[in-house]
């Protein structure tokens, strides 16, 4: 997979009038959104991907995608159902209402990338950095970061849904 770095995007408009009126109470992803502002872009990720070849999903949204996949303790397959199935997600990762989604398997790819380069800490240091820009976090104090826990977490749920659906598999084989 290549990576073209592409403008930074707005959230389309049919998914700011849904999710405005759906969450008129508040939602932490649309706040997260509407605070926070982008927090990755696609050139912390170019060490990652080559140039040439078919184009990649935009990393900053898997990057987003997996923090939010850690958060509601969700497997890589619930967590491309959530992006194609919920407004407060498409609305973080501005997308349009009609947006399919992605395989769930390129979460796992995408991990894989972050370990391989070295990279997997800027998951939390992004997240954390602009924390801080906009004082939301002390600037003096210290923030402890373990982007490794929550891959590790994740993997160990993708393991577990595997062995469920192996047995699943082989159930419906006896029957």
């Amino acid at each position: 997979m290549s990576l073209k770095p592409q403008p930074d995007s707005l959230v389309p408009a049919d998914t700011l009038q849904v999710a405005k009126a759906a969450f008129a109470k508040g939602n932490p992803y649309v706040t997260l959104h509407d605070e926070l502002g982008p927090i990755f872009e696609d050139g912390d990720f170019t060490e990652l991907f080559s140039k040439v070849g078919q184009s990649a999903i935009p990393p900053w949204r898997l990057a987003l995608v997996t923090i939010m996949q850690f958060r509601e303790n969700l497997s890589d397959r619930q967590a491309a159902e959530a992006v194609r199935s919920r407004i407060d997600w498409k609305y973080l990762l501005r997308l349009e209402l009609t947006d399919t989604g992605f395989n769930y398997s390129v979460l796992s790819e995408f991990r894989g990338r972050l370990l391989a380069g070295n990279v997997e800490h800027l998951l939390l240091d992004k997240l954390l950095e602009r924390c801080r820009e906009l004082g939301l976090v002390k600037a003096g104090g210290q923030q402890r970061t373990d982007s490794t826990r929550v891959l590790g977490a994740i993997r160990s749920l993708n393991r577990l849904e595997v062995v469920g659906e192996t047995l699943r598999a082989a159930l419906n084989d006896l029957a």
